[in-house]
């Protein structure tokens, strides 16, 4: 059973066929899907299963805190089950994958007190870009390095 389910179960929310296909759906790590790749795999596991089944339930997972809404490049939504372990976002600018990284400091640490403006600081969100290592093989003329991004 996914960590999902097992949340879910454990708060005693009600898992119906296309909710619990939903939850085995975003189950992994480095699940970062849109809605519209949510619904393309839960059909897979349950064919009768609708778009909007899929946009309401990541509607109430995302407003029970039980995942996470990522946007990374202001267009796109994503949903990331891994709300319960602090954790920042590395983004591949060539494809948009995404992976989820775990600072070895505490991001909050690095907004010095004067530079805070009087403002009690409750979340920070860091997200790196970079290129993955597919984009930068892509990239790469035989025997040569990568081309940087810029």
């Amino acid at each position: 059973m996914s960590d999902l389910l097992r949340r879910l179960r454990a708060r005693g929310w009600r898992l119906t066929a296309q909710r619990r296909v939903i939850a085995e759906v975003l189950d992994g790590e480095h699940v970062h899907y849109t809605a519209d790749e949510v619904h393309a795999r839960a059909v897979e596991l349950l064919p009768e299963i609708s778009r909007a089944s899929v946009y309401n339930t990541l509607g109430e997972l995302v407003t029970l805190g039980e995942v996470i809404e990522v946007n990374t490049d202001g267009r796109v939504r994503r949903y990331d089950p891994n709300a319960h372990e602090a954790h920042q976002h590395l983004v591949c600018s060539g494809c948009g994958a995404i992976r989820d990284v775990r600072l070895t400091d505490d991001p909050l640490s690095a907004l010095p007190e004067g530079e805070r403006f009087g403002f009690h600081v409750a979340q920070v969100t860091v997200t790196y870009y970079g290129r993955c290592p597919r984009c930068v093989a892509a990239n790469s003329a035989p025997g040569q390095a990568g081309s940087p991004v810029v």
